[in-house]
């Protein structure tokens, strides 16, 4: 499995101290069990976290923290990943997820959504959604942008959009400021791992007549 899309810095950063809600942590434990050049990001950055608190009193401790820990990770090199990254394309579910769904993707219980879309909400504390999404090949999400953050991540098949090409083990780690219309590719449908921290902005009528449907 090649990851091509990976966690932005600050969401590392903001998974390492603890800030993130259940869904979105568990959306990346989920990309870091898949990807080894992020889990050694996550592991530079606990070691780098570690080393600032050890070198500052708690009075010194402010905001600028973050901008530091970051600016640390641009200089630190991060370590070259190593070979093997475990292939889900026998349809395993990586080990962060199984306590919520099972252990096969091939053996989820999927509730309609709309034609070629179903989905499984996986219940979790604090704001926002989090849900398995199943679309079939060829099919197109309503463009949309976002009010927070949102992070996809792909289990099987493979999507576009207007930032790139999303296959098995990449995440899109979007902001507030991207608007996109993913569309699946059409010789395969795609299962993703989404979660929200608030609520999207759809940008047609349509979108924003269903969304009270579509949960998002």
């Amino acid at each position: 499995m090649k990851i091509n899309h990976h966690l932005d810095e600050s969401t590392l950063v903001s998974y390492v101290a603890g800030s993130l809600s259940q869904g979105m942590a568990l959306v990346v434990a989920t990309h870091i069990s898949l990807c080894e050049k992020c889990r050694e990001s996550v592991i530079e950055t606990e070691a780098i976290g570690g080393a600032l608190l050890e070198q500052m009193d708690s009075s010194e401790i402010s905001d600028t923290s973050l901008e530091t820990i970051l600016s640390q990770l641009d200089e630190e090199p991060i370590a070259e990943p190593e070979k093997g990254v475990t292939d889900q394309s026998d349809g395993l579910v990586p080990p962060p997820l199984r306590s919520y769904i099972g252990e096969s993707l091939d053996s989820i219980n999927w509730r309609r959504l709309a034609p070629g879309f179903a989905y499984v909400d996986i219940f979790t504390e604090g704001a926002g959604v989090c849900r398995l999404l199943k679309v079939s090949p060829g099919k197109s999400i309503l463009p949309h942008g976002h009010r927070g953050s949102e992070l996809t991540l792909l289990l099987r098949g493979s999507f576009s959009d207007e930032i790139g090409r999303f296959a098995q083990g990449d995440i899109a780690d979007l902001d507030d400021q991207v608007e996109h219309q993913p569309l699946v590719d059409k010789d395969q449908g795609c299962i993703c791992l989404v979660a929200t921290d608030s609520p999207l902005r759809f940008t047609t009528l349509l979108g924003k007549l269903l969304q009270p449907v579509t949960g998002f």
